[in-house]
């Protein structure tokens, strides 16, 4: 009864979720100097913020938040129909294999864990010293499982006007990559915010794919998101903006970081296959062409992660 469960929980966006933390995570532990080194010893070779429990508590954080944003993707998408005869993945509520209430009951279960371990983040990275950044991250943490659950789920779920790329926007890169950074350096810098926003656009990029692949019955079934409100062609340009953007984000920050050196720019490898992205959808017409294309810009997205944090 587990493989369900594993389809439900969306195995494939997890890398997407995580590239903003991973970013973050490192860029805060080189401005503070915290080089947690006593745990994960067999992490040998890896930046040493990776051997931290903090990070790690960020990971599995993050990966809660996007589990339970899956099940109730699932669950509401399924009671409206949105997903009847989707393409792509099949959703678990829509073809009945879960049912709405056992459903229900997974995303309360993941709220709560999520929940405890958002805790557990912000008591490791504050302790009893910093209390008022302990409530400013509780309160982050709360909003974040309901922006979670009500992306679909209600009446005014988001997600159906047109308001799903913001949020995208805003939790997977500036919420993720400035908030993880704060964590270690209980400060600001605003030269953070390029390399959070180019996280953003690209996460705004898969969910842009995403919702020109199901276009057509999204309009159908009354899911106004904004591709279609704006249209194919328009999509198609809004799509290009964002590749382009993250692109340029990611320059600026690298080209006015002094510490920056050659080594800096190997992100740019993460690029090729989103430059071959644009291409594709440029040329689409089929929809259902561009499923392969989320895994493309999801995992090219976790490699820029990757690059950007290990050598910058």
């Amino acid at each position: 009864m587990i493989k369900p469960w594993l389809a439900a929980a969306r195995l494939r966006t997890l890398p997407l979720s995580i590239s903003g933390i991973i970013v973050g995570c490192s860029l805060g532990n080189t401005y503070s100097k915290l080089y947690l080194t006593d745990y994960f010893s067999c992490c040998f070779g890896c930046p040493p913020v990776w051997k931290s429990v903090l990070f790690w508590l960020c990971i599995l954080t993050t990966i809660g938040f996007q589990v339970l944003s899956n099940f109730a993707n699932d669950y509401g998408d399924g009671i409206r129909g949105t997903d009847d005869d989707r393409e792509g993945e099949q959703r678990m509520v829509a073809s009945g294999i879960i049912s709405p209430t056992q459903m229900k009951n997974a995303m309360i279960i993941t709220a709560i864990i999520t929940l405890l371990l958002a805790i557990s983040v912000i008591y490791v990275a504050f302790g009893s010293e910093n209390f008022s950044y302990s409530i400013l991250f509780l309160f982050l943490g709360i909003t974040a499982i309901i922006a979670a659950v009500k992306y679909t789920v209600g009446k005014s779920a988001y997600g159906y006007s047109g308001l799903g790329d913001i949020f995208v926007f805003l939790f997977f890169g500036w919420l993720s990559v400035v908030g993880s950074y704060f964590l270690y350096t209980k400060s600001l810098n605003f030269e953070i915010f390029l390399p959070a926003t180019a996280i953003g656009l690209l996460s705004a990029a898969v969910l842009n794919l995403n919702n020109m692949r199901d276009r057509i019955k999204d309009k159908a079934h009354g899911k106004n998101t904004l591709v279609v409100k704006m249209g194919s062609q328009n999509a198609k340009l809004y799509h290009y903006a964002l590749i382009l953007g993250a692109l340029t984000c990611s320059l600026i920050y690298v080209n006015f970081n002094k510490n920056s050196s050659y080594e800096s720019y190997i992100f740019l490898i993460a690029f090729i296959p989103l430059v071959m992205n644009m291409i594709v959808v440029g040329k689409n017409i089929i929809l259902k062409e561009l499923d392969p294309e989320l895994k493309k810009v999801a995992l090219s997205t976790f490699l820029y992660a990757l690059l950007f944090a290990i050598f910058n």
